[in-house]
């Protein structure tokens, strides 16, 4: 027997119920991790609310954690038992004493990364990676504008944007969070909650404005991201945080200077195995050399059974870089 996480009905974090199971062998292609830590991410609330809704109720929760292989399938070739690995893109029950993950969703883990670093960190860094290398191309010196730079995406992004030499110009909604994103690598912050997001990028970049932006917020940022953009800029929406973006019209983008619109999710970039591996690789090097630190608050880091709290926590906008849960 082992605990997880799981919930019969969409809702609030008051849905999520701490109970026993019985985990099943892992399938040929996968394999058995104890996690040893779990993150905790936006995109698990729009599971459970219903927002991404799930193949069938009940089910378990979470798609990112970091732990020890305790099995192997029968086809399995690059793992084996005792590894230390991360994984990021599972299939959803990661909120789990065990979990079973296909061989090709599977990091290795280099003894230089802790456990609790790693899945705090994995997705996220991820999601950094292809936003700031696929999506868009980022460029030294390059001045661009990244909603939420305090959060745990945001707190990577601007770490990273430091060290390749960007620009990053991060909105957050306290004078505290603006303090940890400049502290974090950002070059300029906004206080959205007493500043103009506007007005502020057209002083920052001497009224040129930005040629990308990249926005987890969603419906509550959508036009002023849009007016922060020069012409043919790129508008990288790939968060929810206030409600999607609904009812767009697009001639929109024509009046504003024929713009670029994308809705990015890591899964449309991290793909295969090999590109896992060049992912991860770029952020756990980043990590092991220290351009990239991970915080953890030592107050963000709930016990399993607390899950319904860490939900709580993360959507009333009261964390602050990385959550974690702890079996």
């Amino acid at each position: 027997m082992a605990k997880h996480i799981k919930f019969s009905a969409a809702g609030g974090p008051e849905v999520l119920q701490y109970c026993e199971f019985v985990p099943a062998d892992p399938a040929p292609d996968e394999v058995q991790v104890e996690n040893k830590a779990i993150g905790v991410n936006y995109i698990d609330t729009y599971v459970r609310s219903g927002l991404y809704p799930t193949a069938s109720l009940p089910s378990g929760l979470g798609m990112e954690a970091a732990g020890v292989v305790t099995q192997v399938g029968s086809q399995v070739t690059s793992i084996k038992v005792g590894d230390r690995v991360a994984y990021a893109q599972s299939a959803v029950g990661a909120y789990s004493e065990v979990h079973n993950v296909k061989e090709s969703k599977i990091a290795l883990l280099p003894d230089a990364i802790s456990f609790e670093q790693a899945a705090a960190s994995l997705l996220k860094g991820l999601t950094v990676y292809y936003l700031f290398f696929q999506t868009h191309q980022i460029q030294k010196d390059e001045i661009f504008l990244f909603h939420a730079a305090a959060g745990g995406v945001g707190s990577i992004a601007c770490q990273w944007a430091n060290a390749v030499g960007a620009k990053l110009i991060g909105t957050v909604g306290s004078d505290d969070k603006a303090s940890q994103a400049k502290a974090a690598g950002a070059w300029q912050t906004i206080n959205y909650n007493r500043e103009n997001i506007v007005e502020r990028v057209l002083e920052m970049t001497d009224g040129e404005k930005v040629g990308v932006v990249y926005d987890s917020v969603g419906k509550a940022t959508w036009l002023d991201s849009l007016n922060c953009l020069k012409r043919r800029g790129l508008m990288v929406s790939f968060g929810n945080a206030s409600g999607p973006v609904t009812g767009v019209d697009l001639g929109i983008l024509n009046q504003k200077g024929s713009l670029f619109v994308t809705r990015p999710a890591v899964n449309g970039y991290i793909t295969t195995r090999e590109e896992l591996n060049e992912g991860s690789k770029a952020l756990f090097d980043l990590i092991a050399t220290g351009k990239i630190k991970i915080n953890i608050p030592e107050n963000q880091k709930f016990p399993l059974s607390e899950a319904a709290a860490a939900h709580q926590a993360l959507e009333n906008r009261a964390t602050h870089g990385s959550s974690l849960l702890i079996p």
